[in-house]
């Protein structure tokens, strides 16, 4: 297992196709720019939840709609131009006038919720999967989002010929996750949907 530190799929695509890895979890949203030796499957959804401060005005919410989130401000900070997350925070914010604000560097998780502690205004949205960990003084909460449940949809790239045999045992997996429930809305990029999948 091993990480690559790209913002541009294209080149983890590339590494893929070279056999320098043998798979990644990445997406490509432009179904042009996937070579045809290479298979994109849709292997998980993760659902957002809105992550705030105790004092930001949606706080004492239980579970919010995207509606909800209009007139605050959302940030995402570090957005890589030309990766997928930033055509998918592109949608999401086209999709439901939001305002998703890319400002500044991402100077690490510790940063981003120090900074959401000590706001009244400032929200950021997290997978529903996605582990933090923070000063229980910081009394952070984490709102599930629903009607429709916003959900990051995640591919697995793998060659179509010759695959690692490894990679059987990690796709059964992903197909025996649970998947939101409806009505979910999700990026408009194409995904192969899994087994039972309409």
């Amino acid at each position: 297992m091993v990480t690559l530190r790209v913002d541009d799929p294209r080149r983890a695509v590339a590494a893929v196709e070279a056999g320098e890895i043998d798979a990644s979890f990445r997406t490509v949203t432009d179904p042009a720019a996937l070579p045809p030796d290479l298979d994109m499957i849709h292997a998980f959804d993760s659902p957002l939840e809105l992550l705030v401060g105790p004092r930001h005005p949606l706080a004492s919410a239980r579970k919010l709609t995207p509606a909800h989130l209009r007139e605050h401000r959302i940030w995402v900070p570090g957005i890589a131009p030309r990766s997928e997350w930033a055509e998918f925070y592109d949608q999401l914010a086209t999709a439901f006038d939001l305002r998703v604000d890319a400002a500044g560097p991402h100077f690490g998780d510790e940063v981003l919720l120090d900074a959401l502690a000590d706001s009244a205004d400032l929200a950021t949205l997290v997978g529903s999967r996605d582990r933090y960990i923070w000063p229980t003084n910081h009394d952070l909460r984490r709102i599930p989002i629903a009607n429709p449940t916003l959900a990051y949809p995640l591919s697995l790239i793998h060659p179509k010929t010759s695959p690692h045999p490894g990679l059987r045992g990690i796709i059964t997996h992903l197909e025996s996750l649970p998947r939101p429930s409806a009505p979910v809305w999700r990026p408009s990029w194409p995904t192969v949907p899994r087994h039972g999948d309409a």
